[in-house]
């Protein structure tokens, strides 16, 4: 399938007239077509056993090969061979009178419409009026509607008739990037093909044949940096390729490429990031200002950094990333280190700075400047702890480490600071050991709760009745501790529900709170256990010698409630009561 290099002779142009690579090396054939063997194998069958669509659409990134698909189609279907005798191929001859002509784009029977510059339904009744008409001299009349989804609504509704019982002589060979722009009903009556991206190595041996047959010197980098900037698009590597032809006056190296480009070299990118991960701001400024003057563009240097953060992550979840035949020796080297060093929690924090990053450089007015400002965002946030070691702070009752390494400022020289493993933060050498913060003193109104209960007696007495209810009735507790409530709810818990509750905790506590959710818990809720309770409580008191000889004396009755009274001393009788308290061990019926 890498055959796609030679060039299409019916094509050619004239003498001393120079032709684009992306037309030059256009394919004429299905083995021409890269990238595409689904697709290939598929009309290569259809072709075999005269299993023939109607209707066929075309759908994929520019640059893949959706018209020159249909084109080939076009050719296999009237070809007929060099001697005139030949039938539908899949190997089209070329050289007879229908390859020609269809490849000059002049053959009466193959009409190629752009819809983004005809949209309208006119035109398409105008195309529909010749379908009728048989062939002029060809076997089949190919209609090829390129970019199909910029046609209107009306258009569409014109089309769906014919295109879903269009005579035996016309096949619609339709394109679009947009493929969720045309219609179902459009969709339903044709046979879909969906034309992948072309792969990073496929597109390199395609560009180095190429540049071999063009007597172009090119190393293996500077191709690989073409072929990633086409982002799977052949057309705009072949484009980019013919630029670098023409930007150079000797050999084609990856400086030249980068310069070309506006990229920033792989290495300073490397750099860079390291600079900014260890809170050297004033060494990753310099370095993005001299990237800068060398021609980088600051939106670039953002992408890189963003690329490069995806593929560090991605060897810290597989590791054999790293060794893909793509990947220089350096970079697999530096990889590997730089992302043993760094935590996931960290990685993913860098690329969620950056990602919105790269929005407000495209929108500045200074690119240079909101790429700056990422920069010392991204230093500043890599010395904060993670989520994670908040929290654990939090539990381990040591609030300081959530706040120490906050505090401190990144180091504005070139050295002097060195990356944590662990967590991200930066430590300055020989900077003096900063005091720990005081524990945060609650407010007057701090309440500690020893058991879960506790919180809903606590709502009851404050009035919150939704809350209160919810508690008593729904909660199944998983885990209560201090700072930390996991627990599953019957029915569930909306969101409003849960902040209300955490809010609650921590109004009355004083200190902070997670709050999470289970999926379910076998465990009981308040008022199941009061009720449990108060059934043990009546059973018990049905023992009792004296409630039995009462019970016996009247048949019929139950004991319908137990009450627990606190016992108080007489000398203390005129004191107020305290509290109904539900431990109580005294039991009156």
């Amino acid at each position: 399938m890498n055959d796609s290099a030679a060039p299409d002779n019916a094509e050619a142009p004239a003498t001393g007239e120079y032709q684009v690579l992306a037309r030059k090396y256009r394919p004429s054939t299905f083995s021409g077509l890269i990238g595409q063997d689904a697709m290939v194998k598929t009309l290569t069958n259809a072709f075999a056993a005269n299993r023939l669509h109607h209707a066929f659409v075309m759908t994929g990134v520019r640059g893949v090969g959706k018209t020159s698909t249909a084109r080939i189609i076009a050719r296999a279907l009237n070809c007929i061979g060099p001697d005139g005798t030949g039938g539908p191929t899949t190997e089209p001859c070329g050289v007879c009178e229908h390859c020609v002509a269809i490849a000059g784009d002049r053959h009466v029977d193959v009409l190629e419409m752009d819809a983004a510059s005809n949209t309208g339904v006119d035109n398409i009744r105008e195309l529909i009026d010749g379908v009728r008409y048989r062939p002029a001299s060809a076997r089949y009349k190919v209609y090829i509607i390129d970019e199909v989804h910029m046609l209107s609504k009306s258009a569409f509704n014109a089309l769906l008739k014919t295109l879903e019982e269009p005579p035996e002589h016309v096949i619609f060979i339709f394109a679009t990037t947009e493929i969720r722009k045309v219609p179902i009903t459009v969709l339903s009556r044709c046979q879909r093909f969906d034309l992948r991206r072309v792969p990073t190595e496929l597109l390199v041996t395609h560009f180095a044949d190429i540049c071999k047959k063009e007597g172009a010197e090119i190393s293996d980098g500077a191709l690989h940096i073409i072929a990633r900037a086409a982002d799977g698009s052949v057309r705009d590597g072949l484009s980019l390729l013919d630029q670098a032809i023409a930007h150079s006056d000797g050999a084609i190296g990856e400086d030249r490429v980068r310069d070309m480009l506006g990229l920033a070299d792989r290495t300073r990118t490397f750099d860079l990031l390291e600079s900014v991960l260890r809170g050297e701001i004033a060494q990753a400024l310099s370095e993005l200002q001299s990237q800068y003057k060398d021609g980088a563009d600051p939106a670039s240097v953002i992408e890189d950094m963003l690329d490069l953060v995806h593929w560090l992550t991605r060897i810290k979840i597989q590791p054999e990333s790293a060794d893909a035949p793509e990947v220089p020796e350096n970079e697999r080297t530096k990889g590997k280190e730089i992302s043993g060093s760094l935590r996931m929690p960290i990685l993913t924090r860098a690329w969620q700075i950056l990602l919105k990053g790269l929005s407000e450089v495209n929108v500045a007015p200074s690119p240079l400047a909101a790429a700056e400002m990422i920069l010392v965002r991204l230093t500043y946030a890599a010395e904060l702890p993670t989520p994670g070691d908040a929290v654990k702070a939090l539990q381990d009752g040591d609030p300081a480490a959530t706040g120490a390494s906050s505090s401190s400022s990144p180091s504005t020289g070139n050295g002097g600071a060195r990356a944590s493993a662990g967590g991200g933060r930066t430590v300055a050498e020989g900077s003096p050991a900063r005091a720990p913060a005081a524990d945060p003193v609650p407010g007057p109104q701090a309440r500690s709760f020893p058991n879960f209960e506790a919180v809903a007696v606590l709502a009851g007495e404050l009035r919150e009745g939704l809350l209160q209810s919810f508690l008593e009735n729904q909660v199944r507790i998983v885990t209560f501790e201090p700072g930390r409530i996991e627990f599953s709810a019957d029915g569930g818990a909306d969101r409003d529900t849960v902040q209300r509750l955490k809010g609650f905790l921590e109004e009355h506590s004083g200190i902070s709170w997670g709050v999470a959710l289970a999926r379910e818990s076998n465990a009981l809720t308040i008022a199941e256990l009061r009720a449990r309770h108060a059934e043990k409580a009546r059973s018990d008191a049905g023992e009792h010698p004296l409630v039995r000889a009462v019970l016996d004396q009247f048949p019929g009755a139950v004991v319908e409630e137990v009450r627990h009274v606190a016992r108080v001393p007489v000398e203390a009788a005129t004191e107020p009561a305290p509290d109904p308290d539900l431990s109580s061990d005294e039991d009156d019926i």
